[in-house]
């Protein structure tokens, strides 16, 4: 056993897999994978001893965190979208700037009076900590399932601040270094920093956007030419300026972000693929790099800075950007008390703490566990606690009844169209751009893109959508955005249209227990015999029952030329038509059917 253990190929596999464990524990426990994967870090290293970054690495160490870290602010960076902070209200822009300033303000001299810090090292912990980060406030959203305004602002609060925030701390920590040198050159080595970093970042972005916005790269090659030039210039920056690279690819995310006719989210989809294993591994490799007396030198001062944090800085910075949100004071109560740290902070944490222990900062061997101690306070103590205060305030969403449609034809479209009619919340999601611009002609919410991938996850407000119809023609992701959003939404919120292919060939059969979930309308009404439907001129109508028009009279007058679709009760709820669920329909109800033309029309006979 010991001699795998020394091993660094095994030790380098085991970090791997139990990355991967993590992540699936926290998919399994519907939680934010920064706390597996820190308990699982710290198992690792200061409990058992089996994992010792500083010896599996060496000298590398430094190398592998830094440009890890620099994919990390890049991917940030890129989604740090102008019009996005605009269109989100003035509290997301207010909270990522005035918000981020106020708790930079309280949390500095909070460190450097209680942990005794000195005020540069306390300036750089108060710079890491205004950053929250989706990837832990999702998760917390699907649970306590705040009203919409709330969610949205919590959302891109979230994936704004991350650049933003890790900026800061990049020009505190320039700051810091500058002033460890002669003091004539402090001034013009900051300003060295600052011009390289957003020259060469600038440059780098107009550059690198040009290319892919001029088709220069091959397809196959654009996620793999993007993250090469990225840290060719994160390299080559800090060969021209010391520690300038962390501010250029920042700098290069945003402007390639905000560049026009250019397209970043096939980028962004493949950074899911990379991030799951780097910021896995890297987070195992930064808790196990934990020591227990650096946290037991915290002492009591790291609960007051806490204090400080989570119930002076949050709740002053909410309300301070509240002007002009037009929110009500128990929304700003819940904004409060919601802002958990995430992975950025823990990184960005890690890495100055090993280029400060290179000049000898005093107290900088506390940077990493304070910074650790924010995440798991933040992250544990409001995931516990923030359904319980949502429902106590009144700021819970009621139970969703939304629906998100995978699919963008014109049937989906105008399923959608009919059911916001009746002011039901609707989505359609789809990768095909044209069916997407069809929908937003038709003024019908839309998410473009793939809705099972990460960039969906953080972006997409899933907080009024009950139930997911499948309504699209890709019948190999099909299956996936099934299972995953069952997963999220819980079973039987998934249904499918039915698969043609049943009936022919085996190989072409789906398995038994996905075939269940096929029964969407009607057992005859698959993709293609809708679409052939509207095409031929099909509608969606909707008919009241009443004691003198029975759904008997309903079934004489429509025949075969009807294919239910929903039923709509006197309470105003839907009932969507299943295969395997029959509907008590009674006067007052209302029937919600695709009727074909009478003369040509597609014959679908309706399961009743």
């Amino acid at each position: 056993m010991e001699d795998i253990l020394a091993n660094p190929m095994a030790l380098l596999v085991m970090v791997g897999i139990v990355s991967i464990a993590c992540q699936y524990l926290a998919y399994m426990l519907k939680l934010p994978a920064i706390l597996p994967l820190l308990l699982a870090g710290l198992v690792l290293g200061p409990v058992t001893g089996i994992l010792d970054p500083d010896a599996l690495f060496g000298d590398l160490l430094f190398p592998i965190v830094s440009l890890a870290v620099a994919i990390i602010l890049f991917e940030g960076a890129l989604t740090l979208k102008f019009s996005d902070l605009a269109g989100h209200g003035t509290m997301v822009r207010n909270l990522c700037t005035l918000g981020a300033l106020v708790t930079f303000l309280v949390a500095t001299p909070a460190a450097h009076y209680f942990l005794g810090m000195p005020m540069q090292m306390a300036a750089l912990f108060g710079a890491i900590v205004t950053v929250t980060g989706p990837t832990v406030i999702v998760p917390m959203l699907r649970t306590v399932r705040p009203n919409t305004r709330i969610s949205n602002i919590l959302r891109w609060e979230g994936i704004v601040i991350d650049p933003i925030g890790a900026l800061l701390a990049v020009l505190v920590y320039e700051y810091i270094v500058a002033l460890h040198g002669a003091l004539e050159h402090t001034l013009i080595t900051f300003l060295k920093v600052v011009v390289i970093g957003f020259g060469v970042g600038s440059l780098m972005g107009y550059f690198v956007g040009s290319l892919l916005r001029n088709n220069w790269v091959p397809h196959y090659l654009r996620n793999t030419a993007v993250l090469t030039l990225m840290l060719g210039a994160y390299a080559a920056s800090n060969l021209m300026t010391h520690e300038s690279g962390l501010l250029t690819v920042t700098v290069m995310g945003i402007w390639m972000a905000n560049m026009k006719n250019l397209d970043v989210d096939d980028i962004l989809e493949f950074k899911e693929t990379l991030s799951v294993l780097l910021i896995s591994a890297l987070f195992i490799l930064l808790a196990a790099r934990l020591e227990f007396f650096t946290l037991t030198q915290l002492g009591w001062g790291a609960l007051l800075v806490l204090v400080a944090i989570m119930f002076v800085a949050r709740p002053l910075s909410v309300f301070l950007s509240s002007p002009g949100s037009g929110l009500s004071w128990r929304e700003l109560a819940l904004l409060s008390w919601i802002a958990p740290r995430g992975i950025v902070a823990a990184a960005v944490s890690a890495l100055f703490a090993l280029k400060l222990d290179s000049i000898g900062l005093p107290k900088s061997e506390l940077l990493v566990p304070m910074v650790f101690l924010v995440i798991i306070a933040t992250v544990v103590l409001q995931s516990l606690t923030s359904k319980t205060v949502a429902k106590l305030l009144g700021v819970r969403a009621p139970y969703p009844n939304g629906y998100l449609l995978f699919g963008g034809g014109k049937f989906a479209r105008l399923l959608a169209k009919d059911l916001m009619e009746k002011g039901v919340p609707v989505r359609i999601a789809d990768t095909n751009w044209d069916a997407i611009r069809e929908a937003r002609m038709e003024n019908i919410p839309t998410y473009y893109g793939n809705p099972i991938s990460e960039h969906a996850s953080l972006t997409m407000d899933l907080s009024t959508v009950g139930k997911v119809l499948v309504l699209s023609a890709y019948k190999q992701l099909n299956p996936l955005v099934t299972y995953h959003f069952e997963h999220i939404l819980g079973d039987g919120s998934v249904l499918g249209l039915s698969n043609g292919a049943q009936e022919g060939r085996a190989s072409h059969k789906v398995s038994e227990e996905y075939a269940k979930k096929l029964e969407l309308f009607s057992d005859s009404a698959s993709y293609s015999r809708l679409a052939s439907l509207v095409a031929k001129g099909a509608t969606i109508k909707t008919t009241r029952l009443t004691e003198a028009f029975t759904i008997e009279d309903y079934r004489e007058t429509y025949g075969n030329r009807a294919t239910q679709l929903y039923a709509v009760d006197p309470q105003g709820k839907i009932h969507i038509n299943t295969i395997s669920h029959e509907f008590e329909l009674k006067p007052d109800w209302q029937i919600v059917s695709l009727i074909a033309p009478e003369e040509g029309g597609e014959k679908l006979v309706e399961k009743e």
